[in-house]
């Protein structure tokens, strides 16, 4: 008789000490600023070393969530997870923005949002922070027709037509290709798929000769179509126009594979993004600017000013002492 209520208080303590510890650790994540990519690939290191910069500037603590598989459904299975346990602010570059709008609204009640690469204009996030993807669309388009001034077939290549950023950027593309030469014949989707987009580039370059213009979208397409094509031993016969500034595209600039890259600027997604959370969280509505848009522009880089280019973006990575 005496034990039973000896156990039940035993059992109370434990309860009581479980609540507290999970509830301690809910509570231990409401000053993060969290930063969700739409896959993990490489390009988004660079996205990290700007958001670790403005980390150490600030004094706080940010996450880096990468979805492995690249899917919709799993970015949203993340962002909905790390409203459960809590944030003080959200950077994400929606994989599928027409049909998260419902769970970006949801997550706005919530803590301060911003899309960053990728944007959700439709939902009531606070302010976009990358590229004008339609401008710089018009910029990769002004690549094509110097790569292949004469004219010809391309084909397109991206992970999903999905995405904001992608649509964007197709739109810029055959808009400045009005009028040209040039004719893109469509565009073939891999999912965030490496293989696969080395796979697609391959059945180009056997199955259509006449294509002599392989475009990427993504930033892992073009390393990936710059080893099909030279594994094929078509270089110089088969043009490159590609996004970004992964090491394999500058590489293949360098060595004359790739013709040239509209490089976006990651490293201030990720930099400025935190600082516009942080700021926001604190009360500075100032960040916020006209339109809503902050516009971190693009590069061009080809074979003349890639090694300078390189060795910049190189220190920007470098871990700050």
């Amino acid at each position: 008789m005496t034990q039973r209520p000896i156990l039940l208080a035993l059992a109370f303590v434990l309860l009581g000490t479980v609540s507290f510890s999970a509830c301690g650790q809910e509570d231990a994540h409401q000053n993060d600023y969290v930063f969700i990519t739409n896959n993990a690939t490489d390009f988004w290191n660079i996205a990290e070393a700007g958001v670790r910069k403005a980390e150490k500037e600030l004094g706080i603590r940010c996450v880096m969530e990468r979805p492995t598989t690249g899917t919709a459904h799993e970015q949203q299975r993340i962002l909905e997870n790390v409203l459960v346990r809590g944030c003080a602010g959200i950077a994400i570059s929606p994989k599928d923005p027409p049909n998260m709008v419902d769970l970006l609204n949801n997550a706005c009640k919530q803590t301060i949002v911003i899309c960053q690469d990728s944007d959700a204009p439709e939902s009531k996030r606070r302010v976009y922070v990358g590229t004008d993807n339609f401008t710089a669309g018009k910029a990769l388009g002004t690549l094509m027709k110097e790569a292949m001034p004469e004219g010809g077939k391309a084909i397109l290549f991206v992970g999903t037509l999905d995405a904001q950023n992608a649509i964007d950027r197709e739109a810029g593309i055959r808009e400045e290709l009005k009028g040209s030469n040039i004719k893109v014949l469509e565009t073939r989707l891999d999912h965030s798929d490496e293989s696969r987009a080395k796979s697609n580039a391959e059945a180009i370059i056997t199955g259509q000769p006449d294509v002599k213009l392989l475009v990427g979208l993504w930033a892992y397409n073009g390393p990936a179509i710059a080893e099909a094509v030279e594994e094929a031993n078509k270089v110089g016969q088969i043009k490159i126009a590609c996004f970004d500034n992964l090491d394999g595209t500058l590489s293949a600039i360098q060595k004359g594979i790739i013709y040239g890259t509209v490089a976006q600027r990651p490293y201030e997604f990720g930099y400025q993004s935190i600082k516009i959370l942080h700021a926001l969280n604190n009360g500075d509505e100032s960040v916020i600017p006209a339109g809503g848009v902050v516009d971190t522009g693009v590069d061009l880089v080809r074979e003349d000013n890639v090694d300078t280019y390189w060795n910049d973006l190189k220190k920007k990575k470098a871990p700050s002492e």
